[in-house]
């Protein structure tokens, strides 16, 4: 196949992006690389350019994804604002991320694979351990690490909701993010 024009250019972005739409809609087990250079108008050989195999593809897609929600939390956690309006923009910011990327979130955590889960473990338990470091931090000593926990699975929980009606978008469901993080801030004091 004759090489596509410049602006037309195969690049990791769009392998990620393809990638990821795919392995949401058919599940890991079920995509192939051939599958993915198709959808892009690519020969399969053209995405080992740039990836290895599928697996590492795969990684590279949760690694940015995790990036992307670390930067959330990191750019709060920046801000010049007071304990409590940190701890609810933490809070409210892993709601509109989950919500705004429901795509990205599902790679994260909602994959079913057991060939995946020893293959980026480390993902996932970095950005939790931010995310606990965090509100440990500006919380001190009122949130132990069983409240912690509880935070997160009622914020996944509320995002696994959410991203089941993809129809919504965060604007329509922010009342009720607001509503819910305040109810638990309620309970870490």
């Amino acid at each position: 196949m004759a090489r596509k024009a410049v602006d037309q250019e195969l690049t990791k972005e769009k392998i990620l992006e393809t990638a990821r739409d795919l392995f949401v809609l058919e599940g890991y087990q079920h995509v192939t690389m051939r599958q993915i250079a198709k959808l892009l108008g690519y020969s399969h050989g053209s995405l080992y350019y740039h990836f290895r195999n599928k697996g590492e593809l795969f990684y590279s897609l949760v690694s940015k994804d995790f990036g992307l929600l670390n930067e959330t939390l990191d750019d709060v956690l920046n801000k010049d604002i007071d304990t409590e309006a940190k701890v609810k923009g933490i809070l409210l910011g892993y709601i509109e991320f989950g919500i705004r990327h429901p795509n990205h979130y599902r790679i994260m955590f909602l994959m079913q694979d057991d060939d995946l889960h020893s293959d980026f473990q480390q993902e996932p338990n970095l950005t939790y351990e931010k995310f606990a470091s965090a509100l440990h931090t500006l919380c001190g000593n009122k949130v132990t690490p069983m409240i912690i926990w509880s935070l997160f699975l009622s914020l996944h929980g509320f995002v696994v909701h959410y991203c089941g009606h993809p129809e919504q978008t965060y604007e329509d469901v922010k009342g009720m993010a607001e509503s819910h993080v305040s109810f638990l801030m309620k309970g870490m004091q």
